[in-house]
Parts: structure tokens; sequence; C-alpha cells
């Protein structure tokens, strides 16, 4: 099965991340933006062995050139990856870093796959078959906000938006429990969809960011828009807010 494969290959990938010592460290525009002689490694690894799995598909990916959606790949299949996602994170031996495949059909998300090789966690899901954590069904939290965690990213790469960014953490702060950061979106996106945390956000993501894990998250009974309650796009960067089933609207502090 096309999703079994898929998975067989993140784990594979996350061999080499697992595997990986003292990368050589570049960096990219943007604020704290980096890439590691891993990310890139690991991407040539994807595309090879997806290309095998589904020549005809097209790849989007965060690294070494691959990084530009074209008008042709709104059509057939797509496969958006990222290699590491946390790459910070992998840098300085913060966990977790994730691997996240994307899989769309015809523009709109058919399989996600993102995988935690740290600690063997496996997301996936298939759209319209629900959402699976290392073969187990998975379900987003019940509870409300108030009772719950909620998870934000602060767009490092983008500065003109720190000040939004903590504006609506601060607002959001006393109507939950507390506030987490991960630093990886995919991940983030999997503790809504796996019941961790009841709220994510992030003021402006990549595609290879959202791609996988708003499937994964959406399969589980999430809610994943933009701040505006808006789909997300599956063809340009945006702003994420993902609710879990608990989180019946997304809170004032979101409007501008």
């Amino acid at each position: 099965m096309l999703t079994e494969q898929i998975m067989d290959i993140a784990r594979e990938a996350g061999q080499i991340m697992l595997e990986a010592s003292k990368p050589k460290i570049m960096e990219k525009a943007g604020h704290a933006n980096f890439c590691t002689e891993t990310d890139e490694k690991i991407q040539a690894f994807l595309i090879e062995k997806l290309g095998r799995v589904l020549p005809e598909a097209e790849f989007l990916g965060e690294e070494d050139g691959q990084d530009v959606f074209k008008e042709k790949m709104g059509s057939g299949y797509l496969f958006v990856i990222d290699p590491i996602d946390g790459t910070s994170n992998f840098i300085y031996g913060y966990r977790p870093s994730v691997i996240s495949i994307a899989l769309l059909k015809e523009g709109r998300p058919y399989i996600g796959v993102v995988y935690n090789p740290f600690d063997d966690e496996m997301y996936h899901a298939m759209a319209g078959q629900g959402a699976y954590m290392n073969g187990n069904k998975i379900m987003s939290s019940d509870t409300p906000l108030s009772d719950s965690l909620a998870v934000f990213g602060t767009s490092p790469y983008y500065v003109e938006l720190q000040e939004r960014t903590f504006d609506i953490a601060r607002k959001l702060l006393p109507q939950c429990v507390d506030l987490r950061r991960s630093g990886t979106a995919a991940w983030d996106l999997c503790c809504v969809a796996s019941g961790k945390c009841g709220l994510y956000f992030e003021m402006r993501l990549q595609l290879w960011d959202y791609a996988a894990a708003a499937l994964i998250a959406t399969e589980a009974g999430c809610r994943v828009t933009d701040t505006d309650g808006n789909p997300l796009p599956y063809n340009a960067p945006s702003p994420a807010v993902c609710i879990s089933r608990g989180v019946k609207e997304i809170p004032d502090c979101f409007r501008s």
C-alpha cells in the first residue's frame, strides 16, 4: 500500500538523522534560518526513494532549490517534503525534529506522514480514512481550551511578525493552562491531533511545514484554518490555527 511505502521511506530517512553527527551548517535568507548537510542528504534520499514509488509525481521541498511552487504542481501528484522540520532543534540537540512527507493529489492533501525518529513515533493519515500514531487511531481532545495546553510557533525567519505573534500569545495565555513551543510546526500539529494540546498557531508557515500534519490533524477531528478561519491554501505560505474538538471556536485574540 502506498501509505506504508511512504512510512517505510520516512523510517529509513529517520536513521540518517539519528546517525548524523556535527553536520555542516549553512545559513539561508531570514533570521536564524539554517540548513545542514543532513537536511540536504535526507531530501535527496526522499526524492530518490519516493520517486521510485510514484514516478509521475512532482516534488516540492524546503532545500536545494526545490522550494518554488509551480503552476503544474496543482494537478496530478505532488510530494511536499520537509527533510528536517526543526532544523535548529537538530543543530542544538533539542528535541524533537521530524521528517514530514505529504502527498497532494490534484492540489489537495491525500496522504500525510510525520515521523519523529528520536522517539520512534510515526503519525500518518489518508484523506477520509482517519489519523494514526504507530498504527493506533488517534482523535484530538474534546477538552475545552481552559483545561488544555496551547502550543505556538514564532515564525522566527519573519521578524516583522514577532509583535503580532507575542501579542496573541499574551492574550491566549490566560485562556489555557499554559503555552508551549517545540520548534517544529509539523510536530505541534500532531500534538493537537493526538490530544496532547488543544490549540496551535503560527503566523506564517510554508507548505512543507504544514501539508502533511494538517491532514493528520484534520483526520483526527481538528479544525485547521488560517487565522481568519479560512481553509489553508496548498500552493502558498499561510498563517495557521489548529483547534481540537473541544475548542469550538478560534479565540477572539486572533481577530485583527
